[in-house]
């Protein structure tokens, strides 16, 4: 029998779950919907990534928020000031459309506002944050709300990272073309009508 390849796409910042648990250890996706449950893959992620929620769990520098609200917190100087009011047109669109809330979060770790941003945005389960970070490897990662959750597959979340996010794209094209895409693509997915084919295609 031919085994299939798994695998997952974790949270950039932990913590951010209601349960102040690491969020990393808490959202493993899975890419393929006959594979194994959640709880065999929470198994694997804890044993996998326990270094990675380790290295990022406890990051809370609230002196890196900006003075003022914004959706759009770029700490790594990802975005030009055009491309931040642009992404933050998107969001403002989107949640008035759906009711979701997509936030966005560049940075390089360490240099990360990390766990004040739960405050700061007061994420629930209607947020989705969004953090791009390179340092992570793939330079797309996500925070999904139990509330997203249950209307988004989790193999979008994985296509989504694999598409834009892996190193060859964003190396060429740049952080700032990685983070527009993933941008739009979630708008275009959120937007979609529910269904066994919602969110199938990446665009």
């Amino acid at each position: 029998r031919k085994k299939t390849k798994t695998t997952t796409q974790h949270i950039a910042i932990a913590g951010l779950a209601n349960n102040n648990k690491s969020a990393a250890l808490q959202f493993p996706l899975r890419t393929n919907p006959s594979s194994p449950s959640p709880c065999l893959y929470l198994c694997v992620c804890l044993c996998v990534d326990m270094a990675m929620a380790k290295r990022l769990e406890g990051v809370n520098k609230p002196e890196l928020l900006p003075k003022e609200y914004t959706t759009v917190i770029d700490v790594a100087g990802f975005l030009s000031e055009g491309q931040k009011f642009r992404i933050a047109q998107a969001v403002a669109s989107l949640e008035e459309d759906t009711g979701f809330k997509l936030r966005v979060l560049a940075q390089n770790y360490p240099k990360t506002p990390g766990l004040a941003v739960r405050e700061f945005w007061q994420v629930d389960d209607n947020t989705i944050v969004f953090v791009a970070d390179p340092s992570l490897g793939n330079i797309l990662n996500f925070n999904v709300g139990a509330g997203v959750d249950l209307n988004i597959p989790r193999s979008f979340w994985s296509r989504l990272a694999g598409k834009y996010g892996n190193l060859f794209y964003w190396q060429e094209k740049g952080e700032d073309a990685s983070i527009e895409a993933a941008v739009s693509a979630i708008g275009n997915c959120l937007r979609e009508p529910s269904g066994p084919r919602a969110c199938s295609e990446i665009r």
